[in-house]
């Protein structure tokens, strides 16, 4: 089945995945381009939208993209830089802002009998971040809505339908965003809203059937949503012929090995454990830097894994878990607009050596969506629900090097926190929680003795997609109980923090 598209094409703005998501809300397919690198094949796309971006049309560094394939050819929505841009470089006139245009606003003007604005009424909530501001509107173009400090919040251009907004539609703080997005992309650009996780089971597994025939498949399980779901879809397509091999890299949660394989097992998954922890300790010996540590986990499941798929006799395909915002970041990374910020474990990880053409069944969707096929196929909700959890697991929540001694500790110390969160109905408010041990010793005092041990800090942050975080402000009654149960029952660690820190400007993991 041929699903309507829409092209985003990306200027480098931190809300850029937000407008794909938003856009797939609405059951309707979305890809992420880089400006600069448009798609030959245009006629796939029924509609654009133009994101927003950290650079100005003033600038010497402006972001010129090549639109005369697209503009007035197709229906196009321009988003914060986008809409400068098209008035910038059109008759109109973009000038350093005198207020500052940024956080919430309200529509105070909103021109009547527009399709665009149907069903969103004056005092709407929108979500400015800009610096530049439209002074004068491109040629034909007509203005649709104001806020008190931004006169041309929104226009269009006459005699096209393109349309363009100062505003972010696509984040939670414009209150009827989505109802605009809603209103362009089906209203105005008649695009059909059949994406479904429905509709993605059927064709992915008709795509696998059809690009793997009766080929052996290889998949390395983590324990994860992702590279379940992943297993779950390629099972329902070729059964049998897929092995799945879930490594023990010792950098697990607490019993978190046994208690996956069992799981995994009981979904009639044809899964093969195998425990390498030594091997990986070994190959961390020593190691202090985060990067240098990631990189020797990484080398160390290649090897066990290409150990381990050389067993399966006639196996041509690797299977991955990688998923939209992977394929995104490793774009960016290539010359895109958007910067790296740490080396990834799920894209391009695996060496030429092993010889396998790669299979990837959730390359095309997001985390969140990810978690709907999984729902519509059944998965329990307990595993849906699972907090994302690092490829180099404990390995960079232990600051410094790792030792068997420290893994012991910070497993335990985890449990209690994990296991906490869920004893209190915690768990599923929280995006992601984790305990981190600190290369820090303090003294302490517990009973008439003088201590100096370990310190642990807590994290737990709320998310929708990794990308930003805020810390969860978790009650006190529960941060002193399993404070003190920590302290109490893990031999090692006499002092228990709680990090504050929201992302930007800290990660949500501390390497």
């Amino acid at each position: 089945m041929q699903h309507d598209k829409v092209l985003i094409l990306d200027f480098g703005s931190q809300y850029t995945q937000l407008i794909a998501r938003r856009v797939r809300e609405l059951n309707i397919y979305s890809e992420i381009h880089p400006f600069n690198k448009i798609p030959t094949n245009l006629s796939e796309y029924k509609a654009v939208i133009l994101s927003g971006s950290p650079n100005s049309v003033r600038g010497e560094k402006a972001l010129h993209p090549e639109l005369s394939e697209l503009r007035a050819k197709k229906p196009m929505l321009a988003v914060c830089y986008g809409a400068q841009y098209l008035a910038h470089f059109s008759g109109g006139e973009v000038a350093p802002s005198n207020t500052r245009e940024y956080g919430r606003a309200n529509l105070s003007y909103i021109k009547g009998d527009e399709i665009f604005f149907e069903g969103i009424n004056e005092g709407s909530q929108v979500w400015m971040s800009h610096s530049d501001t439209i002074k004068k509107l491109p040629s034909n173009g007509v203005l649709l809505a104001s806020t008190t400090d931004v006169e041309n919040a929104a226009y269009k251009i006459e005699g096209e339908t393109t349309y363009a907004i100062q505003f972010h539609p696509e984040v939670y703080h414009s209150t009827d965003g989505k109802l605009l997005l809603e209103n362009f992309l089906v209203k105005i650009a008649g695009l059909n809203q059949d994406w479904t996780p429905q509709s993605f089971v059927e064709e992915t597994v008709a795509a696998i059937q059809e690009k793997v025939g009766n080929d052996k498949v290889v998949l390395g399980l983590s324990g994860g949503v992702d590279s379940t779901i992943a297993a779950v879809l390629l099972n329902k397509a070729i059964g049998d012929n897929l092995y799945c091999i879930f490594v023990n890299n010792g950098l697990l949660r607490k019993n978190e090995f046994e208690n996956v394989l069992k799981q995994y097992e009981g979904m009639g998954l044809n899964v093969k454990g195998v425990d390498a922890s030594q091997r990986f300790l070994d190959a961390l010996k020593g190691i202090e830097d985060p990067e240098k540590k990631r990189k020797a986990i990484g080398n160390a499941f290649i090897e066990v894994f290409d150990d381990e798929a050389h067993k399966i006799k006639d196996v041509t395909w690797l299977a991955q878990g990688t998923i939209y915002p992977d394929v995104i970041e490793s774009v960016s990374a290539t010359g895109g607009p958007s910067a790296t910020i740490k080396s990834h474990h799920n894209v391009g990880g695996l060496p030429d050596f092993m010889k396998l053409k790669i299979v990837e069944p959730l390359r095309a969707i997001f985390k969140d969506e990810v978690r709907r096929v999984g729902a519509s196929l059944g998965v329990s909700p307990e595993l849906l629900g699972r907090h994302p959890f690092p490829g180099p697991g404990l390995g960079i929540r232990i600051l410094g090097d790792i030792t068997a001694e420290k893994v012991r500790m910070l497993q335990e110390v985890d449990a209690i926190f994990i296991n906490g969160l869920k004893e209190w109905g915690l768990y599923d408010k929280v995006w992601q929680a984790g305990a981190m041990l600190l290369p820090v010793n303090s003294v302490g005092v517990m009973g008439d003795e003088r201590t100096y041990e370990k310190c642990v800090a807590l994290r737990a942050v709320e998310s929708t997609d990794g990308m930003t975080a805020d810390w969860v402000n978790l009650p006190y009654e529960f941060l002193q109980k399993t404070s003190n149960e920590i302290i109490n029952k893990v031999k090692g660690v006499n002092r228990v923090v709680y990090d504050i820190s929201s992302k930007p400007p800290a990660t949500i993991e501390w390497e």
